[in-house]
């Protein structure tokens, strides 16, 4: 019998993303992830002698090696002490393929840390849109990605076997004139929609002027303005190594956890419901 082989279902329509990014004229979000970067590796107080970026806008790192976000990722195996994954992974079709690309090429030691859109990302325009379409055209078509959350997110750095992963998270909240202007942003970005599920036929001018009021109605600030929520998840971890310190075996401990607080220990029932 021949067993079919799994596939991994397609999200992007990576040459839509492409183009995208080629007409992007506002980063000021991956420039706020540059900046991040650079402070976390401050904190991190170790010289990193092999660098690579993935990234799909390489123009924003110019003091460090860089590849592409693509789905099979440039790199060779255990010859960088560093790779960042540079708010490009909430594209990737396959998260978990890309971190372990990513831990393959780390040395012993070595450490990885990605940033993506994740969580509340837009989560207005999400709701404003959905309903617009729902009443005007009576369906839903895809038009602002899927967001990971971060709990989810964390446990894909175990996957994909990083030792001491860590999952943090950072918001930050853009005002607009109108939902017209957030959604000219995003293309401005690269982050227009790039989804291969997406309609592929012009939407109804109804639908977007039915989001906007929607979006003035339920957002809007005592300035006319409405606001837009960009979560940024960040995750660590480092390529396994002998040097790093290992969890104790269970069992193994010298003291009662009661002892250390101070506090009577209570035994529980040997109950087979307990």
């Amino acid at each position: 019998m021949v067993r079919a082989m799994q596939t991994v279902p397609i999200l992007t329509d990576r040459p839509q993303l492409l183009r995208n990014r080629q007409k992007a004229t506002a980063l000021f979000l991956q420039e706020m992830v540059v900046s991040e970067v650079q402070e976390r590796l401050i904190e991190v107080n170790r010289t990193f002698t092999a660098p690579m970026v993935v990234t799909g806008f390489p123009q924003l790192w110019p003091e460090m090696s860089t590849i592409a976000d693509d789905e099979v990722l440039n790199l060779s195996q255990t010859a960088h002490d560093l790779v960042v994954h540079a708010l490009a992974l909430h594209w990737a079709n396959d998260p978990v393929g890309q971190l372990v690309q990513c831990r393959r090429a780390l040395k012993p030691d070595g450490w990885f840390m990605a940033l993506l859109f994740a969580g509340q990302t837009l989560h207005e325009l999400r709701a404003c849109l959905a309903q617009a379409e729902a009443e005007v055209t009576g369906g839903l078509s895809p038009r602002v990605l899927p967001m990971a959350e971060i709990r989810d997110l964390g446990g894909l750095l175990q996957r994909a076997g990083f030792a001491l992963p860590v999952a943090d998270i950072f918001s930050t909240q853009v005002r607009y004139r109108d939902a017209f202007h957030l959604m000219q942003d995003l293309r401005a970005m690269g982050e227009g929609n790039a989804m291969a599920a997406r309609l592929r036929k012009p939407t109804q001018r109804a639908v977007f002027a039915r989001a906007a009021e929607l979006y003035q109605q339920t957002y809007g600030g005592a300035d006319g303005k409405i606001p837009a929520t960009f979560e940024i998840v960040v995750l660590t971890g480092w390529a396994p190594a002998d040097s790093q310190p290992k969890p104790l075996r269970p069992g193994s401990a010298a003291k009662r956890l009661s002892d250390v607080l101070l506090v009577p220990e209570v035994k529980l029932p040997r109950d087979a419901g307990i």
